[in-house]
């Protein structure tokens, strides 16, 4: 069943990665030197997708992605035995957080390489590239959508998509431990995931 997830996992990005359209990377190197400047947030909308009115700027976490999640926040996600393994795949830098000898709970946060059309790519690819495609509850204004090749939950994992401007996202998913398979959202545990790590980038800018 892992094996699955996994494979699922990945359809998801490569979907999401093939409606983007990628452009080059022209963020500069991040400094010391005080915060980055925010990305441009000027992108012309489709009616029904929520806007980012304060985009943020992630490119040092880009660089350290097991930095978007600090040790007392993987601890109430997780347990205080959960280690971070970064990774860099197609889909861009990230980590993932898991406990040693388990395969379950689970929790990845990946930062895109892409700028594109944001939060608009999933809108757009809702009946197509994503079966599951489900606004949540903002927060603090920045839109939250839960998104899967096919629905997943009930095997309790879920993706979101965290928007951090009008043409960037960052996913969160989230992993259940057997024993909480039906008994808690994994959406909702992933949305608990992306309050922590926008707490985190935005304290970071």
């Amino acid at each position: 069943m892992r094996r699955a997830t996994l494979f699922l996992s990945a359809a998801a990005l490569a979907a999401l990665s093939a409606c983007s359209t990628p452009t080059v990377d022209g963020s500069p190197t991040p400094t010391s030197g005080g915060p980055s400047p925010a990305p441009s947030s000027s992108a012309t909308l489709p009616p029904g997708v929520p806007k980012v009115e304060h985009p943020i700027d992630v490119t040092r976490f880009k660089h350290e992605p097991c930095t978007a999640l600090t040790k007392p926040q993987v601890e109430e996600l997780l347990s205080p035995r959960a280690e971070a393994k970064p990774r860099d795949g197609s889909a861009g830098p990230a980590c993932r957080w898991s406990i040693p000898s388990t395969s379950r709970p689970v929790v990845d946060v990946i930062f895109s390489n892409f700028e594109d059309s944001g939060t608009a790519k999933f809108y757009a690819g809702k009946g197509t590239n994503f079966k599951l495609l489900e606004p949540l509850e903002p927060i603090d204004g920045y839109p939250v959508t839960a998104y899967g090749v096919i629905d997943i939950r009930s095997q309790g994992d879920c993706s979101v998509a965290l928007g951090t401007s009008d043409t960037q996202t960052l996913g969160i998913s989230s992993t259940l431990s057997e024993a909480n398979i039906g008994k808690k959202d994994p959406c909702a545990i992933a949305r608990e995931a992306a309050i922590r790590v926008l707490a985190t980038i935005r304290g970071g800018n």
